[in-house]
């Protein structure tokens, strides 16, 4: 009887003998956080490729705030070292809850290739600050910008500075009770952003004028998400104009799940058809019954914990 070429009962596989490819696919799926603070640590393989350019070609940077694993953690330090990482190489990266005008200067200055953008909840952002780094993102082809301080005045530069901009998120808190009607963001987006194909404008207080403003002047819009835009009234021409014109539309009282924004992996990626995703897919072909194992000591090779790149924010 041949002999089976499973793994032997009670023996698991080592996770170190996968192709680095895939092992590079997985680690990214980690996240930055994750990848620095402990992926890093498991063998010399995973370490070679956590220290590959390559790999820091996307960083992650989402937390939530209510996870504890995080609390003690600088963050902004463990983003710049990700950023070193990279060698020049980042073309798509998320800040989210910590961001600063400083550290957004330094991850433009390091990388001029930035492709996709994303700031939520970046208090310390200023409007001054956005507007620096949008004069070094000339590669910039999507940029999320979700519940953060700025006003309409950035915009216009983001769109003067970045004409390969192709997806665009400026979403903003909305309230349930009357608040002033605005099209300054309409008419900035109106303005410079001509090459639109998808824009969400989330809890935005533009009227129909700014509306046809932004119709009028982006011929190519795709998608367009106009959930909770109370100061709307669709029911007449400009309601029939969306509809006839864009194949992906959001009406005001659609339905809104708010980890849409929070957690959308799906949509963390630039919009564009021909490359959806920032992640590739990889298809394990592992065997249902096989078990993957960890190895601390690969090749009998003895690990001196100067080797890793230990930083205070691990303790």
């Amino acid at each position: 009887m041949a002999a089976s070429s499973r793994t032997a009962p009670g023996r698991g596989r080592n996770w170190a003998e996968l192709p680095d490819d895939v092992t590079a696919s997985i680690l990214l799926r980690l996240g930055a956080i994750e990848i620095l603070t402990s992926a890093q640590m498991v063998c010399v393989t995973w370490r070679d490729i956590c220290k590959d350019p390559l790999t820091w070609r996307t960083i992650d940077m989402r937390v939530d705030p209510d996870d504890q694993r995080h609390i003690g953690y600088d963050l902004e330090k463990m983003c710049r070292h990700a950023v070193d990482r990279s060698s020049g190489n980042l073309i798509d990266i998320n800040v989210d809850h910590f961001g600063t005008d400083e550290l957004l200067k330094y991850i433009t200055d390091s990388s001029r290739g930035i492709k996709h953008l994303r700031l939520a909840h970046c208090y310390d952002i200023t409007n001054e600050g956005l507007i620096e780094a949008a004069s070094k993102l000339p590669l910039l082809e999507d940029l999320e910008i979700s519940y953060c301080l700025f006003s309409h005045e950035p915009l216009e530069v983001v769109g003067a500075s970045c004409p390969l901009l192709k997806s665009f998120k400026f979403n903003k808190r909305w309230c349930t009770w009357p608040d002033e009607e605005s099209n300054d963001d309409a008419l900035a987006i109106a303005g410079t952003m001509h090459d639109l194909r998808h824009l969400q404008l989330l809890g935005n207080n533009l009227t129909n004028d700014g509306l046809r403003a932004i119709l009028d002047s982006c011929p190519h819009l795709k998608s367009l998400d106009l959930r909770r835009c109370s100061k709307l009234k669709l029911g007449g021409k400009s309601g029939t104009r969306c509809v006839e014109r864009i194949k992906k539309l959001w009406l005001p009282d659609d339905p809104f799940d708010n980890s849409e924004l929070v957690h959308a992996d799906s949509d963390y990626g630039s919009y564009d058809e021909d490359n959806p995703s920032a992640f590739s897919d990889v298809d394990l072909m592992f065997d249902d019954e096989e078990e993957y194992e960890f190895s601390y000591g690969n090749d009998n090779e003895d690990y001196d914990m100067d080797d890793y790149d230990v930083y205070p924010w691990l303790f």
